[in-house]
């Protein structure tokens, strides 16, 4: 099953939540199209129309991001480029968290994923997750990607400050967005025995 996207963080976590799928990156010669939509579900929608129109094969897309509280949501789907096209983690964080200082309240935020499948038959299917936590006023931890050095969840339970990057890969699926909707796929793939994907 091919993952359209190009980035690596993401193979490697997808692989480590659906590892009876044979997950392949897009291949690298495929252009990606304009990610255009107005919500997470469109987005997750464009790039698995386009990776299955362009190969035939059954295709999983991903979008996902960030909704700070205070900031009526925003980045939301253009947390990938907060800070600019081209930007880098460490600057899409940093412009989040000066925004969040400039807005002086709660730092509630969630983070979401919408996963699209669709199937070589055509047939399309999303699973769409959230993540409550809170923003810290400054990254922690080495693990993780994207905003995960600030962002400290609540299920992981009360009393435990600890970021998506300072929890084990383990810890982190068990309670993120892209864990519980991989699971939700899981559980839809797992109803299908047998099907031609």
């Amino acid at each position: 099953m091919i993952l359209a996207t190009r980035n690596r963080h993401k193979l490697e976590e997808m692989a480590e939540l659906l590892p009876s799928l044979d997950l392949q990156l897009l291949p690298a010669e495929l252009d990606s199209p304009p990610e255009d939509g107005d919500s997470f579900e469109a987005n997750a929608l464009i790039k698995a129309r386009a990776a299955h129109r362009a190969t035939g094969e059954a295709v999983i897309a991903d979008d996902s991001g960030i909704a700070a509280e205070d900031l009526g949501g925003e980045p939301g789907i253009y947390s990938a480029r907060y800070a600019g096209e081209g930007a880098s983690d460490e600057e899409n964080l940093a412009k989040l968290l000066r925004e969040v200082d400039a807005a002086g309240g709660d730092r509630r935020a969630a983070y979401v994923c919408a996963l699209a499948l669709i199937d070589k038959a055509g047939d399309e299917h999303v699973f769409e997750a959230r993540c409550e936590g809170r923003l810290l006023a400054e990254g922690r931890g080495e693990g993780g990607f994207g905003y995960d050095p600030a962002f400290v969840p609540d299920d992981t339970g009360a009393g435990d400050e600890r970021t998506f990057a300072e929890l084990s890969a383990v810890e982190k699926h068990a309670v993120s967005h892209r864990g519980r909707a991989a699971r939700m796929l899981a559980e839809h793939l797992r109803s299908r025995p047998g099907s031609d994907l």
